[in-house]
């Protein structure tokens, strides 16, 4: 993992096209802002996660496609 210290307003790059930006700190939480082409998801870890759960998921619909 990288880790890597940014204060509000600064930003990292992954790539060419994924720009995340620190928008604000306050107390333990941090507002990020991502900017990324519309072709790639950007999904909160919990809600991926629950994504392969979920029955009704786009994940899992082509898993049963398939079979």
């Amino acid at each position: 993992m990288l880790v890597l210290t940014r204060k509000t307003n600064q930003s990292i790059m992954i790539g060419d096209e994924i720009e995340i930006t620190v928008l604000s700190v306050s107390g333990d939480k941090v507002r990020i802002g991502i900017q990324a082409p519309r072709d790639i998801s950007v999904f909160r870890q919990e809600v991926y996660e629950n994504m392969d759960e979920t029955p009704d998921s786009p994940a899992s619909s082509d898993e049963t496609e398939s079979s």
